[in-house]
């Protein structure tokens, strides 16, 4: 099959499906292609919490404050031009959201705003402090539904973006139903497809996060930036078994209710990793790699709970209080057995987000001309470490950004679609054969306990050269073309796509680990504790003949203008 598009954008979560608007409304013809339900897969979906933007409506705010806040989170590696963009449109794109009837919680007449770890105020906006993100799904599938120009197209696969003569011209898929490709002419693309947090054992992602949209820049030949900082949320559920909710609810009961964190010896341990954090005005403020980084000392120190993390504690929360801040939550707890006001909970880190990503400017354009991205698939604004809240707001203004530049691109220009630049990923999925092959899903397994043993929260110079060495092994077993199962729906091509992107993304991440040799942000090596002002620089990661690439310089992002 073969179709053609004004803009083609790969991935409909938050971002995808903002880019895909945008681009409508500029005119452009748009295909939306998903590898599972439009809207229902990724991120912005499974998101519970908060949403971060200086609208000012209940506590003084600007979004020169909110900018000044990430970049502290950031650790002096923010691009200050797209961290600047984010703040400085998200409080549109909020009221644009609410003018849709996405359901903001109010305090009166004003949209309320609740503080969040990082921030110096109140600026975080939440529709139902657990129910947020598919709030947010559900309202953009409505505006798809609404809009004209807009074809989609789920259970397709982005096998390769297309380039002829330096131009990205669209792109070859599998239609996961059937295992037939299918060939897209796009005169712009824009990749929306998440972040990497399935790479690890613990994360917190839908199952299509492995970093896909990585691998597809990569192998076009665009650059990726700050690929070693993963975020860890530090209180993802570990004890007792939880069935049916997110394990990163807990936050919105801290930001409420203020849960304690204890260790195995009942001590309240948060204050001492706060210092340089601390705030006069009694919130808890550690960000989330300090928090990361307590959970995990405390745990190593001998002082953790008997499954490896912490204790969360509301005993202290009488049950009234948490009935009228989450009476439907409570019931669900109690469904689980879980009681707050007798029984602690132990929690520990889990992969949550990727600071990294696609290197694009202020119009989400890539080094490759026609190729756009946008959402968590890019990286630069959030530095070292991401501000709290700040996930979905890049969603929404990086896609919007996106699908309006991308349609402005298409509307002008060509198409440089040939079917021979196609030809070489179509001839590696017709190579595929029913050849004995080891099992795959096994193999996505042990790289996914790989990254968790070796490139997680607490890094060494050992630990990440055995990643290396490892990753390349299994990359040189995995093989050059896909093995098939001969069925339709053919569970091993899907397996070996996957893991051909999860291996060259686990070595983007890796490769820039081992070479900065300090610590910041959401990268710690235990061999290198402390920051390194030599090492206020970002690094760029790209693939020549097969091989990664690293490269360095001083702070490549240009100061943001008001």
């Amino acid at each position: 099959m073969h179709l053609e598009t004004d803009v083609l954008v790969i991935g409909a979560g938050g971002a995808g499906m903002y880019a895909a608007l945008e681009a409508a409304k500029a005119g452009a013809s748009v295909l939306l292609a998903d590898r599972s339900l439009i809207g229902r897969g990724g991120a912005t979906v499974m998101a519970q919490m908060t949403v971060a933007a200086a609208l000012g409506e209940q506590t003084p705010d600007s979004w020169e404050h909110h900018l000044s806040d990430t970049l502290a989170a950031g650790r002096g590696l923010c691009d200050e031009r797209l961290a600047a963009l984010l703040c400085r449109e998200g409080p549109a794109r909020i009221r644009e959201m609410d003018a849709w009837k996405v359901g903001w919680a109010r305090d009166g007449d004003h949209i309320a705003q609740i503080h969040a770890p990082g921030h110096d105020r109140p600026r975080c906006v939440y529709v139902d402090v657990l129910s947020t993100g598919p709030a947010v799904s559900r309202t953009l599938r409505t505006q798809l539904n609404l809009a004209g120009g807009i074809r989609r197209i789920g259970d397709l696969a982005i096998v390769d973006i297309v380039i002829r003569d330096g131009i990205a011209c669209g792109a070859v898929a599998v239609h996961l139903a059937t295992g037939e490709p299918v060939t897209i002419a796009a005169k712009s693309t824009i990749i929306a497809t998440g972040g990497l947090t399935r790479l690890y054992r613990r994360n917190s992602a839908s199952f299509n996060m492995g970093g896909d949209g990585y691998a597809l820049a990569l192998r076009a030949g665009a650059e990726l930036i700050d690929m070693e900082f993963v975020q860890f949320f530090p209180i993802g559920h570990l004890a007792p078994r939880l069935v049916g909710m997110d394990p990163i609810m807990w936050d919105p009961f801290r930001y409420k209710l203020g849960g304690k964190l204890l260790n195995s010896e009942m001590h309240e341990f948060e204050d001492d990793y706060a210092a340089q954090d601390a705030r006069s005005d009694g919130h808890y403020v550690l960000t989330r790699d300090r928090a990361t980084y307590a959970i995990t000392k405390e745990v190593e120190l001998g002082r953790g709970s008997p499954a490896g993390g912490a204790y969360l504690s509301f005993k202290h929360v009488p049950e009234a209080q948490l009935r009228r801040a989450f009476g439907p939550v409570i019931d669900k707890l109690a469904a689980n057995g879980i009681d707050l006001t007798q029984q602690l909970v132990e929690v520990a880190p889990i992969a949550h987000y990727h600071m990294g990503g696609v290197r694009v400017d202020e119009a989400m354009q890539t080094g490759v001309p026609g190729l756009y991205a946008c959402g968590e698939a890019i990286g630069g604004a959030n530095g070292a470490n991401r501000l709290s809240g700040n996930a979905i707001t890049e969603a929404f203004v990086f896609g919007a950004r996106a699908g309006q530049c991308a349609a402005k691109t298409a509307m002008h220009a060509g198409t440089h679609w040939s079917d021979a630049s196609a030809a070489p990923t179509l001839d590696m999925l017709r190579a595929s054969d029913t050849r004995d092959t080891p099992n795959l899903a096994v193999a996505v397994t042990h790289l996914q306990a790989l990254m968790a043993d070796k490139v997680g929260p607490f890094r060494t110079q050992d630990k990440l050269v055995e990643a290396i060495v490892e990753i390349d092994r299994m990359a040189g077993e995995l093989g050059a073309a896909p093995p098939s199962s001969g069925q339709s729906f053919d569970p091993l091509l899907i397996d070996w796509l996957d893991l051909r992107n999860m291996l060259l993304v686990a070595k983007a991440v890796a490769v820039p680990a081992l070479a900065r040799t300090e610590s910041r942000g959401a990268h710690q090596r235990d061999d290198h504790p402390g920051l390194d002002e030599a090492w206020t620089l970002n690094q760029t990661v790209t693939l020549s003949g097969g091989i990664i690439a690293l490269a360095q310089g001083a702070n490549i992002s240009k100061k943001a203008s008001a």
